[in-house]
This record gives structure tokens, C-alpha cells and sequence, in this order.
């Protein structure tokens, strides 16, 4: 393996870190919503930093939907 390969995340992975539900990736990897993910077969995999650029794009100063 090589570094870039053993940098990809699993759905349980990226789930346990966002601490939601696999249910919830799975529905936004549906819906176009979720984090960029990479596929392997019929695998999700996902990058750090795509994961990380998605968080930074949901960073809110509100608890209001806009």
C-alpha cells in the first residue's frame, strides 16, 4: 500500500469522526450533499482533506438554515 491509499477513510470511519450516523453518509453521498468521496469497487472512500473541506465549508456563526 501506498501512502496516498492508506490515507483513504471507510463510511465507519468517516462516521465515527463526525459522530452521526452511517445512515447519514450514506443518504448524502445519495443526495450530492455529503463529503467528496472516492470510489474503490463499489467502496466509498474518503480523503482527509476533502472531508476537512467540507467541515470548513459548513462552519456557521448562526443556528439559523440559510
Amino acid at each position: 500500500m501506498t501512502a496516498m491509499t492508506q490515507q483513504l477513510l471507510t463510511t465507519s470511519e468517516v462516521a465515527d469522526l463526525l459522530r452521526v450516523p452511517q445512515r447519514s453518509l450514506d443518504q448524502w453521498a445519495y443526495q450530492g450533499s455529503g463529503p467528496a468521496f472516492v470510489r474503490v469497487g463499489r467502496y466509498r472512500r474518503y480523503r482527509p482533506a476533502d472531508l476537512e473541506a467540507w467541515l470548513n465549508e459548513r462552519t456557521t456563526t448562526t443556528a439559523r438554515r440559510q
